[in-house]
């Protein structure tokens, strides 16, 4: 339901560390020496490399020693060690506040890691009816009692048949505005007489911008996204006329911290505070780096325990990039390098077809290269090592373009690169423009070393598309 965030603003701070060139032997390291949570690499690196800090600026560090040879190209690869030392976090989260926590689907929706996921989280949000019927088929949506797993629904606008079908499997159905509620609202009332436990909320717009790209705000200056004070108070001058209603939603961050989580509940509650007593639950949307090491996890706890004390309703948050972020890489392969004012390699991987926000943000993803036998590659900016690339993709658009970058040695025909950090809001916004074929997925284990493709894309995946 966190509809309308991405920025990868964790993805875009460049440092002064990538200029110095680090590299890693993994020849002598097998590829299941290193976790996010351990420095156990380092008797396998030189005396006077500092593992510590290759890690705090690496974000997928298990794939330091992953060989990008191992599966075919382009390959999403996904560490799943990591995704689950990212819901054990959230799931410490729910245990410590009494909140409950759902994954946002539109950030990932591997079916592969549906168990996992249900192992660890209260259940799904979903932005529409495809993705409400993926987690009632696959996220236990469909199962009762302790096994069940909520099903939370939002769009910007429902239309009457897809309402239909979200009456039948969703828990919660949250409304973008007070027009749709009104309009449905006797219809949702009936599927509430049938099914007790359905639930119905509005999406609150705060209207306060703590995020810095446009794009992804959900509060910009004319925002479809939610109910502004004005709007809410003409339609309901009093809490008493709520009826239906059991709880408010927004949602007005993107991969931030705590401190603007703060500024927006400071101004949520100025505003909407006084309907909160007779509802039953808040959701705080998603936008919440939970997992990142620097976030603020503490004060979060608190900060749900009270908004749960004070107003006696139950909390919720939908972290989508908490659940995967620094858990998989994109493996691409270099087809050609060509000359104009700089060289260019070309590579099987397309920034429009399979990494769409390196060019909607802008930002500039990490690339490194990792293969047996070989040292480990983090590439600079331009102009920073010996040999510098503008890297490509196969399409048409001229503007297909990856970045600029420099590395030690020369790149070759061949050479298989990795592009860090494309788990989440990546493989969901994949297209095959231009005929370009979907990179294959494949779920590795970073302690065992398992590696396992999950899916791969053919022919038919383009022709069937369109009739």
């Amino acid at each position: 339901m966190n509809m309308g965030c991405r920025s990868r603003s964790s993805k875009i701070r460049i440092s002064s560390w990538y200029k110095t060139g680090y590299e890693i032997n993994t020849a002598a390291a097998p590829a299941y020496s290193i976790t996010a949570d351990s420095v156990a690499l380092t008797k396998y690196l030189p005396s006077t490399t500092n593992i510590v800090k290759i890690m705090n600026h690496i974000n997928s560090h298990s794939f330091l020693t992953f060989d990008a040879h191992r599966v075919s190209s382009p390959c999403f690869v996904i560490d799943e060690v990591k995704i689950e030392q990212n819901l054990q976090i959230l799931q410490n989260i729910e245990k410590k506040s009494g909140a409950k926590v759902l994954i946002a689907l539109k950030a990932f929706s591997m079916k592969s890691m549906a168990p996992l996921i249900c192992k660890y989280l209260t259940g799904c949000c979903a932005s529409g009816v495809y993705e409400a019927k993926f987690a009632f088929d696959h996220f236990q949506g469909k199962q009762l009692g302790s096994n069940h797993r909520e099903i939370h629904t939002y769009s910007p606008a429902f239309k009457d048949d897809d309402l239909e079908q979200l009456l039948l499997i969703s828990d919660h159905i949250v409304f973008n505005s007070c027009r749709q509620w009104l309009r449905f609202k006797d219809r949702a009332l009936q599927a509430q007489h049938a099914r007790p436990a359905l639930q119905f909320g509005l999406r609150i717009n705060p209207m306060l911008s703590t995020g810095a790209t446009e794009l992804y705000d959900p509060c910009a200056k004319g925002s479809r996204l939610g109910i502004t004070l004005d709007e809410f108070t003409l339609n309901f001058p009093s809490p008493d006329l709520l009826d239906g209603i059991s709880g408010l939603h927004f949602h007005t961050l993107c991969e931030q911290g705590y401190d603007d989580l703060e500024l927006t509940l400071t101004a949520f509650e100025q505003q909407f505070a006084s309907y909160l007593p007779q509802l039953q639950w808040l959701n705080l949307g998603g936008g919440h780096l939970i997992t990142a090491p620097d976030y603020d996890r503490g004060t979060l706890v608190k900060t749900l325990k009270r908004l749960q004390h004070q107003y006696h309703l139950q909390a919720y948050i939908e972290p989508g990039e908490a659940i995967a972020i620094n858990s998989g890489v994109l493996v691409a392969e270099v087809l050609d390098i060509v000359s104009n004012h700089t060289n260019i390699a070309i590579i099987d991987a397309s920034a429009t077809c399979h990494m769409p926000d390196t060019l909607e943000m802008p930002y500039r993803a990490n690339v490194f290269t990792a293969t047996a036998n070989t040292p480990v590659e983090i590439a600079a900016t331009c102009g920073d090592k010996p040999f510098s690339y503008r890297l490509g993709g196969q399409t048409c658009l001229a503007g297909d373009v990856m970045g600029d970058y420099s590395f030690k040695h020369p790149l070759a025909i061949g050479q298989r690169l990795m592009f860090d950090d494309m788990s989440h809001y990546t493989m969901v916004k994949t297209t095959t423009f231009n005929g370009m074929p979907l990179p294959s997925i494949a779920v590795w284990n970073s302690v065992t070393d398992n590696l396992e493709v999950v899916k791969q894309f053919h022919y038919h995946d383009f022709f069937s598309r369109l009739g």
